[in-house]
């Protein structure tokens, strides 16, 4: 079974690139939009999970698995957000998308960090060369097998 460190370090991983999210929208100026907000959602789901998983031995599995399951996700929606950088004919639908995310109960709650206000085919100044849906993705994906890796030694342990 992964250990309580394990789980604290993607706990902290994952809620650090939620805090620069909100860096990015604050103080930089640029607005989220849906795609970056289900990312944010992917994010806060495997912070919450592992940090879950750290705080009991005898869920560990359970919240271990909603983590990855989380992770997936979230995959899937940051390579979405690639491919409509890479197609910019494409659109991340932001009529109904941006008006069903705006509608949950947490955008309402927390619009700083859960309303959607941008375009997702607008393509925003890259950070060390490399456009921020990008490097969502590679967090999303090094976390994600982190997570994926730990359950497989534990079930071969």
């Amino acid at each position: 079974m992964p250990s309580r460190p394990f789980f604290l370090l993607i706990a902290i991983v994952s809620f650090g690139l939620l805090g620069y999210a909100l860096y990015l929208q604050h103080v930089e100026m640029l607005k989220p939009c849906p795609l970056c907000i289900l990312q944010r959602y992917a994010f806060l789901g495997i912070g919450l999970f592992a940090l879950l998983a750290s705080l009991g031995r005898a869920t560990r599995g359970l919240w271990h698995g909603l983590a990855m399951l989380s992770g997936i996700g979230g995959i899937a929606v940051a390579g979405y957000h690639v491919w409509t950088l890479l197609n910019p004919t494409e659109s991340c639908g932001i009529d109904p998308m941006q008006n069903w995310i705006n509608a949950l109960p947490t955008a309402r709650i927390l619009p700083e960090m859960f309303r959607s206000s941008g375009l997702c085919s607008l393509p925003l100044p890259p950070i060390f060369g490399i456009s921020i849906p990008v490097w969502s993705l590679i967090w999303l994906v090094v976390l994600t097998l982190l997570l994926i890796g730990a359950m497989v030694r534990r079930e071969r342990g």
